[in-house]
């Protein structure tokens, strides 16, 4: 409950705001619920690893200076690595199936959409362009090495929406003017696909619905 309500309400209120303080703790208590939560259920190590990471770097990210921008940058990265371990280490994966015929047209498609987007965002980044190329395949890897679980279709989903959370929060702060509808949108698909992405992780890969705390959490 905590969790929904704090995301509900940073996604209505906060998320196309400028940075603040209050924008700062509502965007946190919309995801370190999730974290304990994790914790609570026994969720893998990889997979408390990611959310923190990712946490963390949405306390970063959400404080808007260049310093602490590059640290969110790595602290999402680094949470996309630690995913990708999840993934490659789940009792379900088979590595082999990624690339089966099935999955060739989304290795390719998210193959076009790294090609595109980096030049793009290299034109645009400006003093940040490092590190955003950093991250791009970062993230990209997570997007592939999902595939090792063909068995757990959520986890897929979370992925998709961690991808399209992520490319179009860059769109926004490196590409879209200030003055296109474009640009007044963005912030209002990239919160409730990624806070979503993180959701469906959780409930895919740890025991949630077995926590009497969950109904307080996230019910």
């Amino acid at each position: 409950m905590i969790a929904m309500g704090a995301s509900a309400w940073y996604g209505l209120r906060w998320c196309a705001q400028p940075a603040s303080w209050a924008k700062t703790w509502v965007k946190t208590a919309a995801v370190v619920p999730l974290v304990l939560l994790a914790v609570f259920a026994g969720g893998p190590v990889a997979l408390i690893l990611a959310l923190a990471l990712c946490a963390l770097g949405d306390y970063l990210l959400s404080r808007d200076r260049e310093a602490q921008f590059i640290a969110g940058v790595a602290a999402f990265a680094a949470g996309h690595v630690a995913y990708v371990v999840l993934f490659l280490t789940h009792p379900l994966g088979d590595v082999s199936h990624i690339l089966r015929q099935p999955n060739i047209p989304v290795i390719a498609a998210l193959v076009g959409l790294g090609a595109v987007m980096l030049p793009v965002l290299w034109r645009h980044a400006g003093d940040l362009r490092i590190p955003v190329m950093i991250y791009v395949p970062v993230i990209l890897s997570m997007g592939v090495t999902v595939l090792a679980l063909p068995e757990l279709t959520l986890a897929h989903w979370a992925a998709a929406l961690f991808i399209l959370s992520d490319f179009t929060l860059a769109m926004d702060m490196f590409v879209l003017r200030d003055d296109t509808r474009a640009k007044r949108l963005a912030p209002f698909v990239v919160w409730p696909t990624y806070w979503g992405a993180q959701f469906l992780f959780l409930v895919v890969f740890s025991a949630i619905s077995q926590l009497p705390v969950a109904a307080m959490v996230v019910q």
